[in-house]
């Protein structure tokens, strides 16, 4: 019985305490490579293995180091077959156009260094063209749930690996929907990045300013450890979409605001349409990843702007992108492609180069339109797929089928956001049913924590399995790595006044993407006086003397901010004297900055301290206006 453990966390823990080491795990690889050519009929989810050497000196090189050097030690992975690995042919799913690279993909050699061995390269639609997993010379792969069912695409072979058990975790890429599509169908994690975050040096390209590098696994947390790995500017690369890095988690004191398709299309799929309603009530039991409850608005949206945008992908002259990537190829033996491929790769050249401006000033018009909808959310959930098709249904209409699991993804990359697959369910019939959870760019690392906790909520009600079928998963597999995502820097900031909720200077906050992490209070050393003359009305907020009197200290209410480190510059620049920044003790013992005055501010300054607060403070003012009006 083969009891190899098949997350990422499993296999660290199993190489820690000794029960197992990478050459045990890698044998069957070295193994399946050596018989690669003699294994009939063929897999269609593999196009090449690394040869035994290849996999021995991977292994060789990680003498003298552990999991606690390497923080994918030993852990084997395979990427799809458009991203470059050193000694293994390229072949973006097309015989005619394959080369064997010198070097490997930026994002594959980081994966190396940390430790892990690359065992393969997986199946696609040829060119990372397609959604649905049917567009290879190299076979196609089936949902690991049904054979008669697509895998999805274009990433089909990456995520049928690691559904069946192969391997932890597996790269795609994702232009479209091909990092996440197929991860719904197959019961997995699809993790795309924002666009920028993880280099796509040495990856064919599909659409260069959109590709993403997508990452397959089991569970949230391996696929975040994964991230953290491959993240980060390359010197010396191009850079089509500047990381505006967002904050590390969404504060679970709030409540996290869902954005839901108010009326969201499943072209006829009941089943589907049952499976999402389902998983939106699923948000009312979230719990953060300390277990506590986090509360839930689920947000009605009209999704149109987000839809106009995804049409620009396919019926405008983004699909130019495709052709460039290829021309040299296409201009001499588009005889050798795929047709379908090559009838919408060709389609690019109806349009010149006015019509790329055009579509350049309609997205940025649409943009605009999507960012005022951000204002109202945190995070959008939509069904990852409206349907799953089958393999005779996708033969019969290739292209209709196609565009109708672009539903909910064509629209993602045009507008740099960051997205994350997850299973949701299994339907009645048999089949996987997952959402994706779609966030501004730069909000990967919060995305994975949100992710996180859905896992666990699902685990928690016993309706959670890895893969297909693979195991339930345990509190080893949940837990979160040690290195995280990167994110924004933050600083912990205390309002006590003119900046809380409600009042008049807390746009200042919203302007520099401040979050709120918790309302609470100072310890009970301090006083807060109402400063004369401030407009708008303004406290101040002073810590008493260490030999002050008893009871002269008061919990005075504040609000606590996560405030991006590189806007601290500018909001300092707005404080005016007699306040400013310095340190404040919360009600637990916690220091964080915060708004103090100095002494000579205070003289002449009503004590409002008994309010235990500004807010009471001003309610009790506006009130006593009112009654003498």
């Amino acid at each position: 019985m083969n009891t190899t453990p098949h997350t990422i966390a499993g296999l660290l823990a199993a190489y820690r305490d000794g029960r197992l080491s990478p050459q045990e795990v890698l044998r069957p690889f070295i193994e399946a490579a050596d018989r690669a050519d003699r294994v009939a009929p063929h897999d269609p989810a593999w196009i090449s293995r690394a040869t035994p050497g290849m996999i021995e000196t991977q292994l060789r090189q990680l003498e003298g180091q552990s999991p606690a050097t390497l923080p994918l030690y030993g852990i084997p992975f395979a990427v799809k077959d458009n991203i470059d690995v050193a000694g293994l042919p390229t072949t973006a799913a097309c015989p005619a156009y394959a080369y064997t690279p010198a070097q490997s993909a930026t994002a594959v050699r980081r994966l190396m260094a940390a430790g892990a061995i690359m065992v393969g390269k997986t199946n696609l639609d040829q060119f990372a063209t397609g959604l649905v997993g049917a567009r290879s010379p190299y076979g196609v792969p089936s949902s690991t749930f049904s054979a008669q069912h697509v895998s999805g695409g274009s990433s089909s072979g990456s995520a049928v690996v690691v559904s069946r058990g192969d391997l932890p975790f597996a790269l795609g890429t994702d232009t479209a929907g091909s990092g996440r599509v197929p991860a719904g169908f197959n019961n997995l994690v699809g993790l795309k990045p924002t666009p920028g975050l993880v280099p796509t040096t040495g990856v064919v390209p599909a659409c260069k300013t959109l590709d993403c590098v997508s990452i397959f696994a089991l569970t949230v947390a391996d696929a975040a450890r994964v991230l953290a790995v491959m993240e980060g500017p390359e010197a010396g690369a191009p850079v089509f979409h500047a990381v505006n890095w967002q904050p590390p988690r969404w504060p679970t004191q709030s409540p996290l605001r869902v954005g839901v398709p108010r009326t969201p299309e499943f072209f006829g799929d009941a089943a589907y349409a049952q499976a999402f309603e389902r998983a939106r009530a699923q948000w009312s039991q979230l719990q953060d990843r300390e277990g506590h409850a986090w509360p839930v608005e689920l947000v009605p949206l009209d999704l149109a702007p987000f839809s106009a945008v995804a049409r620009l992908l396919y019926e405008g002259p983004w699909v130019a992108e495709r052709y460039a990537a290829i021309r040299g190829f296409i201009d001499t033996q588009a005889d050798q492609m795929n047709p379908v491929v090559r009838g919408i790769v060709e389609g690019a050249r109806q349009y010149d180069a006015a019509s790329a401006f055009e579509a350049i000033y309609r997205l940025k018009t649409l943009a605009a339109q999507t960012a005022s909808i951000w204002q109202g959310i945190d995070v959008l959930m939509v069904p990852t797929a409206p349907t799953h098709p089958t393999q005779v249904a996708v033969q019969s209409d290739p292209v209709g089928c196609n565009a109708q699991l672009g539903t909910y993804t064509n629209f993602v990359n045009l507008l740099g956001l960051a997205a994350l697959a997850l299973p949701a369910s299994v339907l009645d019939h048999g089949l996987p049913f997952g959402i994706t959870l779609i966030a501004p760019g730069g909000s990967d690392a919060a995305l994975a924590d949100l992710g996180a906790c859905w896992q666990q909520c699902l685990a928690a009600t016993g309706r959670h399995t890895l893969g297909h079928g693979l195991a339930e998963p345990s509190d080893l597999d949940l837990a979160w790595p040690e290195r995280e995502p990167h994110a924004e820097p933050t600083l912990s900031l205390a309002v006590v006044g003119a900046h809380l909720q409600g009042m008049p200077l807390h746009g200042q906050l919203v302007e520099r993407r401040a979050r709120l992490i918790e309302a609470t209070h100072t310890a009970p050393c301090y006083q807060l006086h109402a400063l004369p003359g401030t407009v708008p009305p303004k406290p101040g907020l002073a810590r008493i003397a260490a030999d002050a009197p008893p009871d002269t200290g008061h919990a005075i209410a504040v609000e606590v901010y996560a405030l991006p480190l590189s806007q601290v510059g500018s909001f300092l620049a707005l404080i005016p004297p007699p306040l400013g920044l310095g340190s404040v003790e919360l009600a637990d013992g916690r220091w964080v900055k915060g708004f103090i005055c100095e002494p000579a501010g205070l003289q002449g300054a009503l004590d409002i301290s008994h309010f235990g607060g500004w807010r009471a403070y001003m309610a009790q003012r506006a009130a006593d206006a009112q009654k003498a009006a």
